[in-house]
């Protein structure tokens, strides 16, 4: 027994939490698959094969929502209960379900799983990280229960009392989780998403809301209740974050409605429905997935709206991916800080930490050197426009799930390359770094100093 307790000690302190984090979505990805190759999860006869399962299941564990088959046509309920189990557990995080598991066995949380799970929601501290991690779970369970209830009323008429609460909560959970899968394709057609709902406020206002609240993270939550909805004395993140989420929907709605109004996309829709619709896209392009038009008759430049805001995805510590809306914002006040010639990055009467452009910056260029390679790889190996492949792949590293509608005739390198985007996304860019990464000390003796011009 003695010796069982010092091997897994000295596991959890040789294995780096970045490897852990990324090994621990790695096997429920793994798990995931295999469920998903069962008969039982295929409607029809026979299995789905690897390679479509493994693609599924790491789009539903990073809460990514590209699919190489109609969720509802395809699936039977095992198979979608499946998907829904692991988009939950990828969306609050497999180290809050295994914190949460050992709360409710009243196991001891020791020093080293504090750590991991500090690491794999971004915490500012492991301080209070077991009451943060209980309220998460309870909060999430509130907002989707509340958005199932909310839902209940349009889908339960239409669908009737168990398969309307079954749609109910399985559209609350994707929608919260900022996953963008759907059960709509046996009612409107395969990989129509919300197309059918377009011009319903009702359903596309509550979808909007879960997944505006899901993008804006546990902390911004946490810290909006403790200060009893007193804006002026949230954290400086919590201000930055609401600041720039507003900015970004309001910004996206208006391009996407100058861009589209009169074209392939909004064609017939009234006026409400153009604006509901630009509405739409704008939140759900910061990571969650769902389209109420057909994207692939969107102008250019529309398109490129929706990438630049997938991009930027939602905050740090949500359920969303992207390089969160305060590393863009840190880049954007690092240009204003060198054009005034200030030393040090001040927002909201307060002065940032040294090197966080620095951090900023290597998420960006992670991001953006990784999208581009893939795009310039996808649309050589499947022949498509590159700004097509850059969708793709943008949607698939800001775990969005948004499609052109190419994801199902995409190839075996194809797929793998927007797996690989889709783990890089939710993991994170700088916890797939430090995973690889050999750990060495850091010199104590610094290089002799010399000046390089830049710009």
């Amino acid at each position: 027994m003695g010796v069982s307790v010092k091997i897994k000690y000295n596991i959890w302190r040789t294995i780096s939490p970045m490897k852990l984090i990324l090994g621990g979505y790695l096997l429920i990805i793994l798990a995931g698959t295999a469920l998903l190759m069962l008969p039982a999860a295929t409607k029809g006869s026979g299995s789905t094969g690897l390679s479509d399962c493994f693609f599924t299941a790491t789009s539903a564990t990073c809460v990514t929502g590209l699919i190489r088959f109609d969720t509802y046509t395809h699936w039977t309920l095992f198979g979608q209960l499946v998907i829904l189990g692991l988009i939950q557990i990828g969306g609050i995080g497999f180290m809050t379900v295994a914190i949460l598991v050992l709360v409710l066995t009243k196991r001891k949380i020791h020093l080293s799983q504090r750590s991991l799970m500090q690491n794999s929601i971004s915490a500012p501290q492991i301080g209070g990280i077991v009451r943060m991690t209980k309220f998460i779970a309870l909060g999430t369970l509130f907002v989707e229960g509340l958005g199932a209830v909310l839902l209940g009323f349009y889908f339960v008429p239409r669908y009737g009392v168990v398969k309307g609460i079954y749609f109910s909560v399985f559209h609350s959970v994707s929608a919260f989780c900022n996953a963008g899968f759907d059960l709509m394709g046996g009612t409107t057609g395969e990989f129509s998403s919300l197309t059918g709902a377009s011009g319903n406020w009702y359903v596309c206002t509550v979808v909007m809301l879960l997944i505006f609240i899901g993008g804006l993270g546990f902390f911004v939550w946490r810290d909006v209740l403790n200060r009893k909805f007193r804006l002026s004395r949230l954290r400086l993140q919590s201000k930055m974050v609401l600041a720039i989420s507003v900015s970004l929907v309001l910004t996206g709605t208006l391009a996407l409605g100058l861009l589209e109004w009169n074209h392939g996309a909004y064609e017939g829709l009234s006026l409400g429905e153009k604006i509901s619709a630009s509405f739409f896209q704008s939140v759900s392009a910061r990571t969650a997935g769902f389209n109420t038009v057909d994207l692939a008759a969107m102008t250019e430049g529309g398109i490129f709206v929706m990438i630049c805001l997938m991009f930027i995805g939602g905050s740090t510590g949500s359920t969303a991916g992207g390089i969160k809306t305060t590393t863009f914002w840190i880049l954007c006040i690092s240009i204003l800080t060198t054009f005034r010639r200030k030393k040090n990055i001040e927002m909201f009467g307060r002065r940032m930490e040294e090197g966080i452009t620095r951090t900023a910056s290597c998420v960006f260029m992670t991001y953006l050197l990784l999208t581009v390679t893939a795009s310039v790889i996808i649309s050589a190996v499947e022949e498509l426009p590159l700004l097509t492949a850059l969708f793709e792949s943008v949607s698939a590293m800001a775990t969005v799930g948004l499609t052109l509608g190419i994801t199902p005739g995409l190839g075996m390198v194809s797929k793998l390359l927007l797996a690989f985007l889709m783990l890089c996304g939710r993991v994170g860019s700088i916890t797939m770094l430090l995973a690889f990464s050999s750990e060495k000390r850091v010199a104590n003796s610094r290089l002799p100093l010399d000046k390089v011009q830049v710009g």
